[in-house]
């Protein structure tokens, strides 16, 4: 199943290379003629002593108007009338009517009500409180609930104003930064976590037979692709092993392989096998596609409980990769299999025997290992190129997990890259 991409909830702020071209200050405060308004401020200097770009707003809604993108700070009055007390909240507007009066609220609830709907209507831009010296504390609490930084309304003149600027957007800056970080990371703790659920653990206690896989998405930062596979062992000792492919590349896709892979397991351990297990998997997936053009292409495989026999079913999909003790890998047949589920009503699946011995390998993949591009790119691995490969593996002596990482790696490699496809890849041994 995808997880979608991890884009940050917020944007990141101004871009650094704006503040080069000088800073854009949003004053927020009640009166208009107030200790803001004065010309020595309006040409106080920012970077590269080009002047700070001074915008004054009375109320929040002017505010809002004012915020657009090239704003780097907001510079809060305090004493601002919160806007639960305020009677344009009411219907009156900014000026004011004198008849209505300001709701029965405690004074230390709203103090700072102005400052927190300035953070909620601009949660990434940087924010400074302005207040009077003798309410240091508001000016500190103000800082506890979000802005950046206070000044006292006294000690204040251009260059400590231009000062506190810069710092708060730098703060601002660092402290989004910060915040995209910890979520990047809870995210991939949280897609691990994920990943380990849906993929499978196979159920395999009491066989004497060797389990690995390789799995890897073809869609960028998906945890799982439309491939699906899975493995169990039933009572009576018989190892159930699959691997399929939903058609297409989405969430769809993959939610509908982790239906289907689900669907199997519950099959089997209920003792459905073979053609039964087949027509009830596509019933499974015709109920819960996305389109009707939606199909997946399956093989599976029944090893029997002393290991040296299986049972072969192909539904569209491509045949497994055999090795015998002693003999060079070969591909099972593909002919005599079904058709990929989902594509014909009254299909059959027939069920083909394979002679396996006391010691063998038995690779299964999707077609995501196969249709990697080699040499100049125009041409594709295809099935001949993965028993090459395989082929050469055996003889140097790679077997199991070191098998599975070579052969991945090697047919990445002669991609020139990463596969665009999905892949799975899963491999049985014995002896």
């Amino acid at each position: 199943m995808s997880v979608p991409a991890p884009r940050s909830a917020e944007p990141a702020g101004p871009p650094a290379a704006t503040l080069d071209a000088g800073l854009t200050l949003l004053v927020i405060e009640g009166d208009p003629g107030g200790s803001l308004s004065v010309p020595e401020m309006a040409q106080m200097p920012g970077p590269g002593g080009k002047p700070v770009r001074i915008r004054t707003a009375r109320n929040l809604t002017e505010a809002e108007r004012l915020l657009t993108d090239d704003v780097h700070c907001i510079l809060l009055d305090l004493a601002l009338p919160s806007p639960e007390r305020s009677c344009e909240a009411v219907t009156c507007g900014p000026v004011g009517c004198g008849q209505h009066a300001a709701p029965s609220v405690p004074e230390q609830q709203d103090e700072l009500e102005a400052l927190r709907q300035v953070l909620r209507l601009a949660p990434c831009h940087a924010v400074l409180a302005l207040t009077a010296e003798a309410d240091a504390e508001r000016a500190a609490e103000a800082v506890r609930v979000g802005a950046q930084d206070y000044l006292f309304r006294d000690e204040l003149d251009g260059r400590v104003l231009s000062r506190a600027i810069r710092y708060a957007v730098e703060r601002k800056r660092a402290d989004l930064a910060q915040r995209q970080l910890t979520e990047s990371r809870l995210r991939a703790q949280e897609n691990a976590r994920l990943e380990r659920g849906l993929l499978p653990t196979p159920l395999l206690a009491g066989s004497d037979l060797r389990f690995a896989s390789r799995y890897r998405p073809g869609r960028s930062r998906a945890l799982l692709g439309g491939d699906f596979y899975d493995t169990v062992r039933t009572p009576d000792g018989t190892v159930h092993a699959m691997i399929g492919d939903v058609s297409g590349h989405g969430p769809d896709e993959a939610a509908l392989g982790v239906e289907l892979r689900i669907a199997w397991r519950a099959l089997t351990l209920a003792g459905l096998c073979g053609d039964e297990l087949l027509r009830t998997l596509q019933q499974v997936l015709e109920h819960e596609r996305a389109d009707e053009e939606t199909f997946a292409t399956l093989c599976a495989v029944d090893v029997s409980p002393d290991g040296r026999v299986a049972g072969l079913s192909l539904a569209g999909h491509p045949a497994p990769l055999l090795v015998r003790g002693g003999q060079a890998p070969r591909l099972l047949p593909q002919e005599g299999g079904g058709p990929a589920l989902g594509l014909l009503r009254n299909a059959c699946w027939p069920h083909r025997r394979i002679e396996l011995g006391d010691s063998w390998s038995l690779m299964m993949y999707t077609d995501g290992l196969i249709e990697g591009k080699v040499g100049d790119g125009s041409e594709r691995l295809g099935q001949e190129g993965i028993l090459e490969l395989v082929t050469r593996q055996f003889k140097e002596g790679l077997r199991g997990e070191p098998l599975l990482d070579a052969t991945v790696t090697e047919v990445q490699a002669l991609n020139g890259g990463e596969l665009t496809d999905d892949l799975a890849v899963l491999l049985l041994d014995r002896g």
